[in-house]
Protein backbone atom coordinates (compact mmCIF):
# COMPACT_ATOMS: atom_id res chain seq x y z
CA UNK A 1 0.00 0.00 0.00
CA UNK A 2 1.75 3.28 -0.97
CA UNK A 3 2.35 5.73 1.66
CA UNK A 4 -0.89 7.83 1.57
CA UNK A 5 0.86 11.07 2.46
CA UNK A 6 3.10 10.48 -0.91
CA UNK A 7 -0.59 9.61 -2.33
CA UNK A 8 -2.30 13.13 -1.82
CA UNK A 9 0.92 14.58 -2.85
CA UNK A 10 0.72 12.73 -6.38
CA UNK A 11 -3.07 13.52 -6.47
CA UNK A 12 -2.66 17.48 -5.48
CA UNK A 13 0.19 17.82 -8.35
CA UNK A 14 -1.85 15.84 -10.66
CA UNK A 15 -4.61 18.13 -10.02
CA UNK A 16 -2.45 21.31 -10.56
CA UNK A 17 -0.60 19.80 -13.94
CA UNK A 18 -4.70 19.16 -15.07
CA UNK A 19 -5.29 22.76 -14.47
CA UNK A 20 -2.00 24.12 -16.02
CA UNK A 21 -2.70 22.19 -19.16
CA UNK A 22 -6.72 23.22 -19.30
CA UNK A 23 -5.31 27.04 -18.65
CA UNK A 24 -2.48 26.74 -21.03
CA UNK A 25 -4.52 26.04 -24.27
CA UNK A 26 -6.99 28.30 -22.96
CA UNK A 27 -4.14 31.18 -23.48
CA UNK A 28 -2.79 29.70 -26.82
CA UNK A 29 -6.60 30.01 -28.07
CA UNK A 30 -6.62 33.64 -26.59
CA UNK A 31 -3.18 34.50 -28.48
CA UNK A 32 -4.50 33.03 -31.50
CA UNK A 33 -7.23 35.67 -31.11
CA UNK A 34 -5.45 38.11 -30.18
CA UNK A 35 -3.12 38.17 -33.53
CA UNK A 36 -6.04 38.87 -35.66
CA UNK A 37 -6.90 42.27 -33.89
CA UNK A 38 -5.62 45.57 -34.73
CA UNK A 39 -2.92 47.74 -33.22
CA UNK A 40 -2.42 49.25 -30.71
CA UNK A 41 -4.05 45.61 -29.03
CA UNK A 42 -2.54 42.68 -30.94
CA UNK A 43 0.74 44.01 -29.33
CA UNK A 44 -0.60 44.53 -25.87
CA UNK A 45 -2.61 41.00 -25.47
CA UNK A 46 0.05 39.22 -26.99
CA UNK A 47 2.57 40.67 -24.52
CA UNK A 48 0.39 40.37 -21.84
CA UNK A 49 -0.75 36.46 -23.20
CA UNK A 50 2.79 35.29 -23.52
CA UNK A 51 3.82 37.09 -20.18
CA UNK A 52 1.11 35.14 -18.89
CA UNK A 53 1.65 31.56 -20.42
CA UNK A 54 5.40 31.69 -19.26
CA UNK A 55 4.56 32.23 -16.01
CA UNK A 56 1.50 29.32 -16.04
CA UNK A 57 3.92 27.24 -18.36
CA UNK A 58 7.33 27.55 -15.85
CA UNK A 59 6.11 28.37 -12.51
CA UNK A 60 3.21 25.99 -11.99
CA UNK A 61 2.15 23.03 -15.42
CA UNK A 62 6.19 22.11 -15.59
CA UNK A 63 6.66 21.25 -12.29
CA UNK A 64 3.47 20.15 -11.73
CA UNK A 65 4.47 17.39 -14.66
CA UNK A 66 7.59 16.71 -12.55
CA UNK A 67 6.19 16.31 -9.47
CA UNK A 68 3.39 14.19 -10.47
CA UNK A 69 5.38 11.94 -12.49
CA UNK A 70 8.51 11.72 -9.13
CA UNK A 71 5.34 10.93 -6.38
CA UNK A 72 3.95 7.84 -8.78
CA UNK A 73 7.01 6.58 -9.53
CA UNK A 74 8.02 6.51 -5.97
CA UNK A 75 4.24 5.23 -5.45
CA UNK A 76 5.13 1.76 -8.05
CA UNK A 77 8.54 1.53 -6.50
CA UNK A 78 6.89 1.18 -3.21
CA UNK A 79 4.27 -1.64 -4.33
CA UNK A 80 5.57 -2.89 -7.96
CA UNK A 81 2.56 -5.37 -8.05
CA UNK A 82 0.47 -2.60 -9.05
CA UNK A 83 2.06 -2.65 -12.58
CA UNK A 84 0.45 -6.57 -13.16
CA UNK A 85 -3.10 -4.91 -12.45
CA UNK A 86 -4.59 -4.39 -16.03
CA UNK A 87 -6.57 -1.19 -14.86
CA UNK A 88 -2.74 0.17 -13.43
CA UNK A 89 -1.31 -1.22 -17.21
CA UNK A 90 -4.26 1.18 -18.71
CA UNK A 91 -3.91 3.67 -16.36
CA UNK A 92 0.25 4.44 -17.23
CA UNK A 93 -0.99 3.92 -21.12
CA UNK A 94 -3.45 6.99 -21.01
CA UNK A 95 -0.58 8.97 -18.28
CA UNK A 96 2.59 8.29 -21.32
CA UNK A 97 -0.51 9.87 -23.64
CA UNK A 98 -0.67 13.31 -20.97
CA UNK A 99 3.28 13.37 -21.19
CA UNK A 100 2.90 13.51 -25.34
CA UNK A 101 -0.01 16.08 -24.97
CA UNK A 102 2.12 17.65 -22.89
CA UNK A 103 5.04 17.87 -25.20
CA UNK A 104 2.82 18.95 -27.70
CA UNK A 105 1.31 21.69 -25.30
CA UNK A 106 5.26 22.60 -25.34
CA UNK A 107 5.83 23.12 -28.83
CA UNK A 108 2.62 25.46 -28.93
CA UNK A 109 4.18 27.17 -26.30
CA UNK A 110 8.03 27.89 -27.99
CA UNK A 111 6.09 28.80 -31.26
CA UNK A 112 3.63 31.28 -30.03
CA UNK A 113 6.35 32.79 -27.84
CA UNK A 114 8.18 33.29 -31.17
CA UNK A 115 4.72 34.44 -32.61
CA UNK A 116 4.62 31.30 -35.01
CA UNK A 117 1.40 30.92 -35.42
CA UNK A 118 0.04 27.79 -37.22
CA UNK A 119 -3.32 26.74 -35.89
CA UNK A 120 -6.70 28.54 -35.85
CA UNK A 121 -8.69 28.77 -32.38
CA UNK A 122 -11.14 26.56 -33.61
CA UNK A 123 -7.88 23.68 -33.82
CA UNK A 124 -6.85 25.03 -30.15
CA UNK A 125 -9.85 24.25 -28.77
CA UNK A 126 -10.36 20.62 -30.06
CA UNK A 127 -6.77 20.45 -28.99
CA UNK A 128 -7.65 21.72 -25.51
CA UNK A 129 -10.39 18.46 -25.50
CA UNK A 130 -7.41 15.91 -25.30
CA UNK A 131 -6.66 16.83 -21.79
CA UNK A 132 -10.41 16.60 -21.29
CA UNK A 133 -10.85 13.25 -22.74
CA UNK A 134 -7.94 11.59 -20.57
CA UNK A 135 -9.06 13.05 -17.26
CA UNK A 136 -12.18 11.62 -17.79
CA UNK A 137 -10.29 8.39 -19.02
CA UNK A 138 -8.11 8.00 -16.06
CA UNK A 139 -10.61 8.56 -13.31
CA UNK A 140 -13.02 6.22 -14.21
CA UNK A 141 -10.36 3.67 -14.78
CA UNK A 142 -8.92 4.62 -11.18
CA UNK A 143 -12.39 4.49 -9.60
CA UNK A 144 -14.25 1.67 -11.13
CA UNK A 145 -11.05 -0.32 -11.58
CA UNK A 146 -11.54 -3.80 -12.61
CA UNK A 147 -15.54 -3.34 -12.66
CA UNK A 148 -15.09 -1.07 -15.69
CA UNK A 149 -17.13 -2.97 -18.47
CA UNK A 150 -15.32 -2.43 -21.25
CA UNK A 151 -18.01 -2.25 -23.48
CA UNK A 152 -19.46 0.45 -22.04
CA UNK A 153 -16.46 2.11 -21.02
CA UNK A 154 -15.81 2.42 -24.95
CA UNK A 155 -19.61 3.64 -25.75
CA UNK A 156 -18.96 6.12 -23.00
CA UNK A 157 -15.30 7.47 -24.04
CA UNK A 158 -17.02 7.81 -27.28
CA UNK A 159 -19.86 9.42 -26.55
CA UNK A 160 -17.97 12.40 -24.29
CA UNK A 161 -15.85 12.95 -27.24
CA UNK A 162 -18.50 13.07 -29.63
CA UNK A 163 -20.41 15.75 -27.17
CA UNK A 164 -17.27 17.69 -26.40
CA UNK A 165 -16.49 17.88 -30.59
CA UNK A 166 -20.21 19.05 -30.54
CA UNK A 167 -19.94 21.56 -27.99
CA UNK A 168 -17.24 22.94 -29.84
CA UNK A 169 -19.25 23.16 -32.55
CA UNK A 170 -22.10 24.90 -31.05
CA UNK A 171 -20.06 27.61 -29.41
CA UNK A 172 -18.26 28.39 -32.69
CA UNK A 173 -22.17 29.08 -34.65
CA UNK A 174 -23.22 31.16 -31.50
CA UNK A 175 -19.96 33.53 -31.35
CA UNK A 176 -20.29 33.69 -35.22
CA UNK A 177 -23.99 34.85 -34.47
CA UNK A 178 -22.87 37.43 -32.15
CA UNK A 179 -19.94 38.39 -33.92
CA UNK A 180 -21.75 38.70 -36.94
CA UNK A 181 -20.12 36.28 -39.34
Amino acid sequence: MADPYIKALHIIFIVTWFAGLFYIVRLFIYHVEASEKPEPDRSILGTQLKLMSNRLWYIITWPSAVLTLFFGTWMIISNPAMLSLPFMQIKLSFVLILYIYHFACHKLYKQLQNDIIKYTSTQLRIFNEIATIILISVVFLIVLKNELNWIKGTIGFILVAVLLMLGIRIYKRIRNQKEGK
